[in-house]
């Protein structure tokens, strides 16, 4: 199923009750929400190529650009509540419950869905999330930004192949998945929607795109059997926020990836696509 599988024949909108949402769709069966990350051209086809056509075999795959990002909606900075935009696309699709699998910003959205809609979700995976709002260890030992936050953000300053090339390089730990094909695709998705871009800067005095994330007490309340994964060698949000979380969850586990960078599901595809099939099926 995944070699047929193509951004266009699983390219969906729909019309919410906030938002035109956009989305790519494959497979039957319990229903799992992937949810990408922040930077500059992100997308829900661009973060999870590898795994869409896989976690199909076994799943109703959906994987949702966030308002602010993609073919979704534009969205002005205090307008980035993704939660209500995954809760409204699943009351448009029928979805009583879903598994939700997050990266990074999409991490922390399943976070905060988790813990404001329980009945909602059955499962939630995050990887490479930050976990709690305000918790400084995104940032390096000068107090700044990380390197990868660094160059997440003049990405969207500067969205030419050649600074995307540097954010995969820098998102991944192995080189052999840097690729020009996927520089480039991020550089395509990000200067197609210059909207996205200003919202996204213009948002950074304010807190950025995570401003009302759980709580400390609200993700200790979550009660969806969780899986934590993150790789040992991210380099924009490190382990040990991954370290808090399986800490502070009750029913949580974590996996931790060495020789991995921001993105797991990308640089060790087989073995996550497995794991967290494995991890939704059987708990």
């Amino acid at each position: 199923m995944s070699t047929e599988l193509t951004d266009d024949s699983t390219s969906r909108f729909a019309r919410t009750k906030s938002w035109k949402l956009h989305y790519n769709e494959a497979g039957d069966g319990p229903a799992l929400i992937l949810l990408h990350g922040s930077g500059a051209g992100a997308t829900g086809w661009s973060n999870f190529r590898p795994n869409i056509g896989p976690l199909a075999e076994s799943f109703r795959v959906i994987a949702l650009d966030a308002p602010g990002w993609g073919r979704s909606d534009a969205a002005r900075p205090e307008d980035y509540d993704h939660p209500n935009a995954v809760v409204e696309l699943m009351d448009h699709l029928g979805l009583e419950q879903a598994a939700l699998v997050g990266n990074s910003m999409g991490g922390m959205t399943g976070l905060t869905f988790a813990a404001r809609y329980p009945e909602r979700v059955s499962h939630l995976v995050t990887m490479g999330s930050g976990s709690f709002p305000g918790i400084p260890t995104v940032f390096g030992p000068g107090d700044g930004p990380s390197e990868g936050l660094k160059i997440l953000f003049e990405g969207y300053r500067n969205p030419t192949p050649e600074v995307m090339k540097r954010l995969v390089e820098i998102m991944t730990f192995s080189p052999e998945f840097a690729t020009d094909e996927l520089a480039r695709l991020r550089a395509d998705g990000a200067n197609a929607r210059p909207d996205h871009l200003e919202n996204f800067l213009a948002g950074m005095a304010g807190g950025g795109p995570v401003r009302s994330g759980a709580t400390p007490e609200q993700v200790a309340g979550i009660t969806a059997p969780t899986l934590l994964i993150h790789g040992r060698d991210d380099r924009v949000v490190h382990y040990e926020h991954s370290l808090r979380l399986v800490s502070t969850i009750p029913d949580s586990r974590l996996v931790l990836f060495n020789r991995c960078g921001h993105w797991t599901q990308i640089e060790h595809a087989d073995e996550f696509n497995r794991i967290v099939a494995e991890f939704v099926r059987n708990n």
